[in-house]
């Protein structure tokens, strides 16, 4: 700034602010210049049979990758995303001694090289180390003779896209891949086996929720060991001291009214125990839409999942 005050000291440059522009002298101003070559707008729409026009955006292919290095061991992991948003996770045990920015190269050249066996020419890359990603971008400078190899790999993979690019991404929005790149490092494989990928499942209700059918094998309902004990406080046969204890303690929540055993909550609500068969006829009469007016059909369905009993 000071360099242009020195060059601009010699012309005469007065300052002055700029007044309002009234509409009127706008327009007398396009007056005054008008075109003699001026053509009318054309109203008629060439494409009649073109209905709709939209801009078509394009779905791309994502990779996330992380790398990971510490005292167990050495490992990465990588994640390609389709535009569907299916995750097809990868990942590797490094059986060598490397840096975390080595095992952050080794993650984006896996899948990369994945994402190319698959045929994917256009693929946006994201990546929670600095350095990679700025250094892939050329952005950085790479001095580090160990990554200099490793860009030169990644350099030439580039060749096989159409589009590429490379993103920064914040650890806390980059779990899966580096949950895969701790998993590998930490884990012991057995380098005599081919190391099976690993299956991983959603569980939305406990385990115990399914386990009532299980118990009811033999026509007893799974709460008869607690209604005997509560009615005429007898145990089961060839019972131990353990289980009695733990009988005992499971009947100080539940009340005998009649032949009806119920179990009280912490708010003192009192729950109705139901076998599996009932259970099954209150379910179906959930899904009917025929419901009691005691309650609605989701507190009574959760109440039967979680508990066998409402």
């Amino acid at each position: 700034m000071a360099r242009w005050q020195v060059l601009l000291s010699e012309f005469d440059i007065v300052y002055v602010s700029q007044k309002a522009i009234k509409e009127s002298a706008i327009a007398e101003f396009l007056a005054s210049r008008a075109l003699e070559d001026y053509e009318p707008l054309s109203f008629d729409f060439p494409n009649e049979e073109l209905i709709y026009a939209a801009t078509i955006e394009e779905h791309l292919w994502k990779l996330n990758f992380d790398g990971a290095s510490n005292a167990v061991g050495n490992g990465v992991g990588a994640t390609l995303v389709s535009p569907n948003g299916d995750h097809y996770p990868f990942t590797c045990k490094l059986d060598f001694d490397c840096t975390k920015n080595m095992a952050e190269y080794e993650a984006c050249i896996m899948g990369i090289r994945a994402a190319k066996e698959r045929k994917i020419r256009t693929l946006e890359v994201y990546g929670d180390s600095v350095l990679v990603i700025y250094q892939l971008r050329g952005e950085w400078e790479t001095r580090d003779p160990q990554l200099i190899h490793y860009q030169k790999v990644v350099l030439e993979l580039l060749e096989e896209f159409d589009n590429i690019t490379f993103n920064y991404l914040s650890r806390d929005k980059n779990q899966m891949a580096d949950a895969l790149a701790t998993l590998a490092s930490m884990i012991k494989a057995n380098k005599k086996r081919d190391v099976r990928p690993i299956p991983m499942s959603i569980s939305k209700v406990p385990a115990h929720c399914c386990n009532i059918e299980e118990a009811e094998k033999d026509d007893h309902p799974w709460y008869q060991d607690i209604l005997r004990y509560v009615r005429n406080h007898e145990y089961p046969e060839q019972t131990t001291e353990n289980d009695k204890r733990t009988l005992r303690r499971l009947a100080c929540e539940y009340v005998l009214d009649g032949d009806i055993l119920y179990k009280r909550r912490k708010d003192q609500v009192l729950l109705r125990c139901i076998n599996a068969v009932e259970a099954r006829q209150i379910l179906e009469k959930v899904h009917e839409g025929v419901c009691g007016t005691h309650a609605n059909g989701f507190t009574m369905a959760r109440q039967i999942m979680r508990f066998g009993y409402y």
